[in-house]
């Protein structure tokens, strides 16, 4: 074995006791471990400063149980353990690993049909409008993307209208997420049934192929979307995306306080072009976040203008 190799005729010593279980359960089936208030502030304050998410108090219980399992798979044995292994640069993985623990991916493809019909109807024919003679290109950046619906629901909508109303435009789609598991779950566009249910049936028949049980994504479609993994708060990353038309943020900045949301919101600004547009969720604002952008009044739906 790799931990100790002994010469021919060597006494095998007594081996030390086994490191006690990581969360043992008790009698009553609790965990021995609990996250204390102290350590939990310690968590909550290095999760704030390296991605500007925010957990209250009143997260503690979901925080405390989605870390267990890293607790577990990593074979530690406390929440303080953990907390000094994902602090050490040579640790970066498990930290990348933390953030998708902690953070909730759900989504589904045609989810905010509104915004979609407001960018195919609207806002493109105005860009191309306004690009003329300029720029032959139009950017969308799906920033938080999570398992890809969002990103392929723009796929989906160019192939099937735009590039045949606009041949002479190049349509680009960058999709990113903090989380890199469900980002390369994204890149294989295989979906269950939940995912698609709003998909509309030509589409459905034309783009996806299934085997009853799964639905994949077709290659014409997958290669549309570029994916990378990108932490919103991280302003070396945000700047490596420049000129982008369009950009769909919606259901991120619940995660933050209010210095988080300008500071991400800021530098979403700054990728978009001039003109360019901000998507956010329905039950999110920039009221008292941002007074950069405009709030353009769509057809049943609302965007921010740069």
């Amino acid at each position: 074995m790799a931990s100790g190799l002994f010469k021919f005729g060597q006494q095998l010593q007594q081996q030390p006791p086994p490191r006690p279980r990581p969360l043992d359960i008790g009698a009553d089936g609790s965990n021995k471990f609990e996250l204390s208030d102290a350590t939990f502030m310690e968590f909550r304050n290095f999760v704030y400063e390296k991605s500007g998410i925010y957990f209250n108090e009143s997260k503690k219980y979901l925080f405390e149980s989605r870390i267990e399992k890293r607790i577990q798979s990593l074979n530690l044995s406390s929440f303080e353990e953990y907390l000094r292994y994902i602090k050490s640069p040579s640790n970066l993985e498990e930290l990348h690993q933390m953030y998708d623990a902690i953070t909730i991916n759900e989504t589904y493809f045609f989810r905010a049909p509104q915004q979609f019909e407001a960018v195919e109807k609207i806002i493109v024919p105005e860009l191309i409008q306004e690009k003329q003679g300029k720029s032959n290109y139009v950017r969308f950046w799906s920033a938080a993307s999570s398992t890809g619906e969002e990103a392929y629901t723009l796929a989906l909508l160019v192939n099937e209208y735009l590039k045949p109303r606009y041949p002479g435009i190049t349509f680009q789609i960058l999709a990113s997420d903090i989380n890199t598991q469900v980002v390369e779950f994204a890149r294989r566009g295989v979906y269950k049934e939940y995912a698609i249910r709003n998909v509309p049936p030509h589409m459905l028949s034309k783009y996806f192929k299934s085997n009853g049980m799964t639905y994949e994504l077709n290659e014409e479609i997958r290669k549309m979307v570029r994916f990378a993994n990108i932490n919103l708060y991280d302003e070396k990353a945000v700047k490596t995306i420049t000129g982008v038309d369009i950009i769909f943020c919606a259901n991120v900045l619940i995660y933050f306080d209010i210095p988080s949301k300008q500071k991400v919101v800021s530098f979403l600004y700054d990728v978009l072009n001039p003109g360019g547009y901000l998507f956010i969720g329905y039950s999110e604002s920039l009221h008292g976040i941002s007074k950069a952008f405009s709030l353009i009044h769509l057809p049943k739906a609302l965007a921010y203008k740069k």
